[in-house]
């Protein structure tokens, strides 16, 4: 019979993949369906009224990234840092890559998305717009990282048990 009692390393990076995963999927899913509603980057316009109602910023990421993400990172820090091999590395690449993507994420885009949504629409709000879309596949890029290389550490986690 297979021990299905686990520790709170492997309870706090299981929830790490699947906050990453969820995440991840979630931010493409803004950029590719969500977003086009409040950018028009041919006609170059901003619809700021469509970013309010969507308001996504805290209808869903505070309760998926903004709190859940950013208090598993730190504990995953905390974590990571105790345990030892391969797991170690792979964890510590993982929520690096996330400390860089919570650290955009406060420092740029909520601040940037939050004048945006009260910004009318101009060529300046285009343009603001545009740079926070493009600066977003950063974002992507470093969610996904992370989440593979969690996944790795799991796979080290479950190897080690």
């Amino acid at each position: 019979m297979m021990n299905m009692k686990l520790s709170a390393a492997e309870i706090i990076l299981w929830l790490l993949v699947l906050n990453l995963g969820i995440s991840f999927g979630a931010g493409l899913y803004e950029h590719r369906i969500v977003l086009p509603r409040w950018l028009d980057a041919q006609g170059m316009h901003w619809f700021a009224e469509e970013a309010r109602r969507d308001n996504v910023g805290l209808r869903f990421w505070a309760f998926v990234s903004t709190g859940p993400l950013t208090l598993l990172t730190l504990a995953s820090v905390f974590l990571a840092l105790r345990a030892s091999g391969p797991l170690r590395v792979w964890w510590l690449v993982a929520t690096s890559m996330v400390v860089a993507d919570r650290l955009l994420t406060f420092s740029y885009f909520i601040p940037t998305m939050m004048r945006l949504m009260q910004a009318p629409d101009s060529s300046e709000a285009v343009a603001s717009a545009m740079s926070w879309s493009r600066l977003n596949h950063l974002r992507h890029l470093l969610v996904a990282g992370a989440w593979f290389c969690s996944l790795q550490a799991l796979m080290w986690q479950r190897a080690r048990a």
